[in-house]
């Protein structure tokens, strides 16, 4: 279901269109029925899980944050992300500091179009894939080459993620 709107206040979709514009970053953004866990996304979409990457906002001891981004059939290594940021301790945030920090949901959260520039942190396993991620609401998901997203955001790559248990 879209998220409601009013002339005044864009939808998460809008936002992730006009920041990605701004961007000169070509994505499609696909309306899918409503998932109730990543595997069923990706089955949705006709793709891997490994093909859907999320976004996770993770919180700093500064009450700063960045994103995250792990490919769907993988989870964040906090061990090797910390030594990359080069801090001792990261935390993913409530719902609400979530929402807080970023504009958007948990389950439609992206970088683009989040209401702070949060700096961006890409799991090497997503370096030349075309992926999909959130669209800023929930029952849409976006497209986008990978590569193209890194260099729009100036994203760190680095290996962030480890295998699911």
């Amino acid at each position: 279901m879209p998220e409601p709107t009013t002339d005044e206040t864009p939808t998460g979709v809008d936002r992730v269109r006009a920041a990605a514009s701004a961007r000169g970053l070509a994505i499609e953004i696909r309306e899918r029925p409503a998932a109730n866990s990543l595997p069923e996304a990706a089955a949705i979409l006709g793709i891997p899980a490994s093909g859907i990457v999320k976004t996770l906002v993770v919180k700093r001891s500064d009450d700063t944050y960045l994103f995250a981004l792990i490919p769907g059939d993988r989870a964040i290594s906090w061990p090797k992300l910390r030594a990359v940021v080069g801090v001792n301790k990261l935390q993913l945030p409530d719902p609400a500091r979530a929402l807080a920090a970023t504009g958007y949901e948990r389950g439609t959260i992206v970088p683009l179009g989040s209401t702070h520039d949060w700096p961006i942190y890409a799991d090497s396993e997503i370096v030349g894939q075309r992926i999909a991620m959130g669209a800023g609401a929930h029952g849409y998901s976006m497209f986008v080459d990978a590569d193209d997203l890194i260099a729009a955001y100036g994203a760190t790559v680095a290996d962030i993620s480890q295998p699911t248990d």
